[in-house]
Order: C-alpha cells, then sequence, then structure tokens
C-alpha cells in the first residue's frame, strides 16, 4: 500500500514538473537555439542573407527567417510588433522610440557597418563622373537632359530609377542630397534590385540608385554579373575636381576613408528585450566573425579595422 502511495506522489510530482517546463509563458529561444523573424531593408539581403546561413550554419538549432521589404515596411513591422528585430540604414527618429516606449519596449540600437549608396549608368552612357552638386541638381530636377550635364553627348533626357519609393536609399538621396525636396516626375521605382540593374542596362538614358552591397562581393558570381552588365559611376565632393582622381567609386577602401561622399551606416534594432535568439544573432553580426562577413562583402565593419594599403 505505501509503494502504491509513494508512486502516486512521484507521479504527481514528475507531473507538476513537466508542466513547469512546458509552461507557455517560458521563453522558447535562446541565443543560439529557436526561431524568430527579422525584418531587412532589402538594400542589405545579400550580406544578411549570409549572416543568417552562416549563423545557423554554426547553430543548428537555430532557425532565422528574414523578410526582405523596403525600409518603410520594416518600420511597419516593428512598430506593430510583427518582429523584434529589424535592420536598417538609419537610427530609429524620436517619434519612432515613443511609440515603443509607450509599449514598454526598449529599442537597442546597434551599428554593425558602413554602406554605400552607388550610382549607375548604362555601359554606353560616356559619362561616368559626376560632383555631388550635379547629383543633387539631377535629383532635385534642375537637370532633366544628359545634355545638361555634357553637350556633346547624344542621349535624351534622365530616368532615374530607384527599387522602391518607400525603399532606404530613396530616402537617403531625399534627406541627404535635396533637403526633403520632393523627387522629380522623371523618377520611378523598378520594385527590386535585379529589376533596377535590368531597366539600366537597357535603357541608356537611366540613371539607376542602389545599394553598393548588390554590387560589391566580387566573390560573388552573381554580384560579377551585375558589374559586367553596368557602370559604377564614379563621386566627387569637390565642385570643381581638380582632376579625375578627384571622383572616387564606391570601393571598400574609398568609403573606409570617407572620400566616397555617399556613404551611411547600417544599424540592427532589436527590442526583444532579453537574452534570445535575435540578441545572438546581432551579437554574431557585430562579433568578430560576423564583422569578417561584412568587410569580405565589400562593405566596411562598424567595429573591425580596415587596412587600406597605398600602392605607388
Amino acid at each position: 500500500m505505501k509503494n502504491k502511495i509513494w508512486a502516486a506522489i512521484l507521479a504527481a510530482g514528475t507531473i507538476a514538473l513537466t508542466s513547469c517546463g512546458n509552461s507557455s509563458d517560458a521563453p522558447s529561444d535562446t541565443p543560439t537555439s529557436g526561431k524568430i523573424n527579422i525584418s531587412v531593408d532589402e538594400s542589405f539581403q545579400p550580406i544578411i542573407e549570409t549572416q543568417v546561413s552562416t549563423y545557423e550554419g554554426i547553430y543548428k538549432r537555430a532557425d532565422i527567417t528574414a523578410a526582405y521589404k523596403s525600409e518603410g515596411e520594416v518600420i511597419k513591422d516593428m512598430l506593430n510588433d510583427s518582429t523584434r528585430i529589424g535592420i536598417l540604414s538609419r537610427a530609429l527618429t524620436e517619434e519612432e522610440k515613443a511609440v515603443f516606449e509607450k509599449k514598454k519596449l526598449i529599442p537597442r540600437e546597434t551599428k554593425f557597418a558602413i554602406d554605400a549608396i552607388a550610382i549607375i549608368v548604362n555601359r554606353n552612357n560616356p559619362d561616368s563622373l559626376f560632383t555631388l552638386d550635379e547629383l543633387k541638381s539631377i535629383f532635385n530636377g534642375n537637370t532633366k537632359s544628359w545634355k545638361q550635364l555634357n553637350s556633346d553627348s547624344k542621349l535624351k533626357d534622365i530616368t532615374i530609377v530607384f527599387d522602391n519609393n518607400n525603399s532606404g536609399t530613396a530616402r537617403y538621396v531625399t534627406d541627404s542630397l535635396i533637403s526633403n525636396h520632393k523627387l522629380p516626375q522623371n523618377t520611378f521605382a523598378a520594385e527590386s534590385h535585379k529589376a533596377l540593374i535590368d531597366y539600366v542596362e537597357k535603357n541608356e538614358n537611366a540613371m539607376g540608385v542602389i545599394g553598393v552591397n548588390w554590387i560589391s562581393d566580387f566573390d560573388d558570381s552573381t554580384v560579377v554579373g551585375f558589374q559586367k552588365r553596368i557602370k559604377v559611376v564614379g563621386v566627387s565632393a569637390e565642385a570643381v575636381p581638380r582632376t579625375t582622381e578627384s571622383y572616387y567609386q564606391p570601393y571598400q577602401a574609398y568609403i573606409a576613408q570617407g572620400t566616397y561622399p555617399l556613404r551611411r551606416y547600417l544599424y540592427i534594432i532589436n527590442t526583444t528585450g532579453r537574452s534570445g535568439l535575435g540578441t545572438g544573432f546581432v551579437s554574431f553580426v557585430a562579433g568578430d566573425k560576423g564583422q569578417r562577413i561584412i568587410l569580405k562583402s565589400g562593405l566596411v565593419p562598424a567595429t573591425t579595422p580596415v587596412r587600406v594599403v597605398g600602392i605607388q
């Protein structure tokens, strides 16, 4: 009889412990395991795909699903609490922080790379060097044709192409180059980076605006293929450049030195508020292995020094 009583007590205790272990309030993920969804500005899809696949390769029980969207949609996902991890080319605004504070969420911003905006043109376009002032004139609508830039040009009106109307690249141009001036009527969105490159390749009058991550990793066969189809423009911050050497393309060394003028920082916004898979992934990207991936991709790591070698 006593044996039956002890067996019943042990069984009850086991059930109670199991029930506590499976509590719905218990976190379902750790820094190296579980499942999370993240929202990413599509401008950074190549580099984040590499970061995610590498992380999942190291931590076999980690499952990170990345949704690549426009910058505006990423912010919307975070504000609606559809995701707790967002990757953007800007920090949060005070208004956005206030929304999180009302929800008792503390967003943590981690700067993990320096990126750049690349200007691309058709390979038949003889003009591939622009001053910052010339680009500003194009983006605010004062310069509408290629002949205004080069009287000998046989090209016609300029067509400006972005990846998305609500993208980080379009926002960068309006914020940083034309002081929130409305983009001109000769501007349209290709709806994807691949479609943007296709359009510039096929249209001599086109000027594309694209995140440099799509054309910077020369170990990526897709990137090499893109580079063969378009021409990357050199940009000078000088109003009257002294020589052609005053123009810089968005190469890693020039981004690191700050001589290429169209630079921007990349941020991971984390509102999880605890140590889980999201925090683990952020730590990885900002850590040694993640920063080495950034370096290899052609972007500039936020924490790992970039060694620039001058060749005479």
